[in-house]
């Protein structure tokens, strides 16, 4: 007997592929479009993401595509996964929403999916969701992340007020990964390499920090990112509500894992 769907699957956005672009080597745009996004509704955040469902290869699904069906009558295991990613811009004139993907060859599921896209293919998920956005009342604003934060911390910086200052630390693979980003801010922006060493929490530990209410936006893979938790709220006096701060992924898990491991660790905070 299939396995019964754990909860009510949320509704599907459908857009198309309409473009492609290979912005790095190893960083995909991918811009949708189409009837779909009349359904979409942005919420301006500038770390909005949406959770993509993606089929799994080899794996036959009902036409049209219907995830209730598929978890009433499919095993669990062969069940579409989701990815939560962020949404890059959306120009609602234009009918276009954008979405970068990281892609390190035949790792994952998105990245793949991603390199092989085309024109027309189907691209379907559930949301938006979000946290941040940056407050105009912050006297200066501290962005880190790695690749998977580059996007949401590319939003961010064209969205501080301007002339108001920023600071970023992003951490890529190589110098060929580094994009060129736009802000209207008095941006700093500091590049670390993750092949020569590069170490976020170092080099944010290691920096002087501006007088006056720092606004911070953290976010990425799990270890530095609990290191920096500790060291902005009780060493730098961040305050807790201006501080957005998530691990997107962890080292050594995959998705699936990762999020297990968050919702447990959530259950535990909450019990204690």
């Amino acid at each position: 007997m299939a396995e019964q769907p754990a909860r009510k699957a949320r509704p599907l956005t459908r857009l198309r592929v309409l473009r492609k672009e290979q912005l790095t080597p190893h960083m995909i745009r991918i811009v949708a479009g189409g009837e779909g996004l009349a359904t979409f509704t942005h919420n301006d955040l500038t770390d909005a993401y949406v959770k993509l469902t993606l089929p799994l290869p080899g794996v036959s699904y009902p036409e049209p595509f219907d995830l209730e069906k598929i978890r009433a009558e499919l095993p669990r295991e062969q069940w579409p996964k989701v990815r939560s990613y962020t949404v890059r811009a959306y120009d609602q004139a234009a009918g276009e929403l954008t979405i970068d993907f990281v892609h390190h060859g035949d790792e994952g599921l998105a990245g793949p999916w991603a390199a092989a896209a085309k024109p027309g293919d189907e691209l379907m998920f559930a949301g938006p969701g979000g946290g941040y956005i940056p407050d105009e009342e912050a006297d200066w604003h501290l962005l880190v992340g790695d690749e998977s934060a580059l996007p949401a911390i590319a939003a961010s910086l064209e969205a501080v007020p301007a002339g108001a200052p920023v600071h970023a630390f992003i951490l890529v693979e190589d110098k060929a990964e580094e994009q060129p980003l736009s802000t209207k801010g008095d941006a700093q922006i500091t590049w670390l390499h993750r092949s020569s060493g590069g170490d976020l929490a170092e080099a944010v530990q290691a920096s002087d920090f501006r007088e006056g209410v720092v606004q911070a936006f953290v976010h990425g893979e799990a270890g530095f990112v609990r290191q920096l938790r500790k060291h902005l709220l009780d060493e730098r006096g961040v305050r807790k509500d201006l501080l957005s701060i998530s691990g997107y992924w962890r080292r050594g898990a995959d998705d699936e894992t990762w999020r297990a491991e968050k919702a447990a660790e959530r259950a535990k905070a909450q019990n204690a």
